[in-house]
């Protein structure tokens, strides 16, 4: 019996296993999940979680079940990859051999990083929304909030969803208008990069929806640290944002452990081939999600196209055939942005606009109103336990 073992429990993960337990024949292959941490968030609905539209059982749930059929299931600390003897070594001391290794780690936030993030100010006046702890603390600071200056930061790229910081910032404008509080609010929106997005048409539409609701962009800002004292963040050449209430997307990295077992660069984000998705350094460990060094936005709907090819490049591995390699790799978000949300639909080349296409019967159908859609039956999938609905767990994870 050979064994597949795949790292991390999350959307790639779970799609990778779910997938691969439809080829791979189950008298040959042992197919095991790997995650520490037994709690699944859905990451997406953290966006919501400040403002009440989301609370917490529409973004916590068990790994487990989420786990295909015929799937092992483990919960236990990685110490490190030991890729030299095909074999992970755990916490406890275990080891777990391996014959194929998919790496599905993710990415998580890493404030330790950036000097006087983590100061007297965090948890007070300074918060993440990337993670559940940080999207619920921010929540009761803005149920206190009467006015200010409320600026939104992005430290480095890349992170995950990068149009969410944007997102906050419209859905922000939209509440404090909400509750009268808009006139009383300066919102900054604060970015390392030279323009709001990286897209010309993002750029545009963005920009001018920036200026429209009257929030200041503050370009080319290279945090070098907090002052929690003074309530400022300071730029690597001594530029200067003040703020009341700072939500802050910090410092995005890999897995530590993948750092610790020699596949990963500085911010351990694992050396991948762009085309096959397989390690640079291992033929046996292949490698998808957030968890990789591709310069694709760290997303869902990346994943779910790169677990197509890896999928396909995983039965090539193993029949000693050549890889495939992927084509462009694509991104659709939908931004949120009031009650008319906005959708980018892009890969390296092309960005098209708000598509419009026609259905029988229905007639025009835009893309908004297909992703508005495809929303509400993710949301409805994740938070029912039916049998009959975790069938159609590949759908619910590529919806998002």
């Amino acid at each position: 019996m050979k064994t597949l073992l795949i790292l991390g429990a999350g959307t790639a993960g779970t799609l990778m296993a779910n997938r691969l337990r439809n080829q791979l024949k189950a008298q040959e292959w042992q197919i095991t999940i790997l995650d520490e941490d037994p709690t699944h968030y859905y990451e997406p609905g953290f966006l919501f979680v400040p403002f009440g539209i989301y609370s917490q059982k529409d973004v916590i749930k068990l790994k487990r079940y989420f786990i295909p059929g015929g799937v092992a299931y483990l919960e236990a600390e990685i110490d490190r990859v030991e890729a030299a003897k095909n074999r992970v070594l755990l916490r406890s001391g275990e080891h777990l051999y391996y014959d194929v290794l998919i790496i599905a780690t993710g990415a998580k936030i890493a404030p330790e990083q950036t000097e006087g993030m983590l100061g007297s100010d965090w948890g007070t006046r300074v918060f993440d929304f990337y993670t559940f702890q940080g999207t619920s603390a921010l929540h009761h600071a803005l149920r206190a909030w009467n006015g200010g200056r409320l600026v939104v930061h992005i430290t480095e790229m890349p992170i995950k969803c990068p149009v969410a910081p944007l997102e906050f910032a419209f859905l922000a404008d939209s509440w404090l208008i909400d509750r009268g509080l808009r006139d009383n609010t300066e919102v900054v929106y604060v970015t390392p990069g030279p323009r709001v997005f990286t897209k010309p048409i993002g750029v545009e539409v963005l920009g001018h929806l920036l200026e429209k609701k009257r929030i200041k962009v503050v370009t080319d800002f290279h945090i070098g640290r907090v002052d929690n004292d003074r309530h400022k963040i300071v730029s690597r050449d001594g530029k200067q944002v003040d703020y009341d209430l700072l939500v802050t997307v910090p410092t995005n990295a890999g897995d530590v452990a993948m750092g610790r077992s020699g596949l990963a660069d500085e911010r351990n984000f694992v050396a991948t081939n762009h085309q096959t998705l397989q390690s640079k350094q291992h033929p046996d460990i292949f490698v998808l999600g957030d968890a990789t060094d591709l310069p694709s936005p760290k997303s869902s709907c990346v994943t779910h196209l790169q677990s197509e090819i890896l999928t396909n490049n995983i039965l090539h591995h193993i029949n000693r055939e050549p890889l495939e390699s992927q084509a462009d790799s694509g991104a659709e978000r939908f931004v949120e942005r009031d009650s008319k949300p906005f959708l980018l639909d892009f890969n390296y080349k092309f960005q098209t606009r708000d598509v419009r296409f026609p259905l029988p019967v229905l007639g025009p159908f835009s893309r908004r109103r297909e992703t508005d859609f495809k929303r509400l039956v993710f949301r409805w999938i994740y938070g029912t336990y039916c049998p009959e609905v975790w069938r159609w767990r590949e759908l619910a994870l590529s919806a998002s």
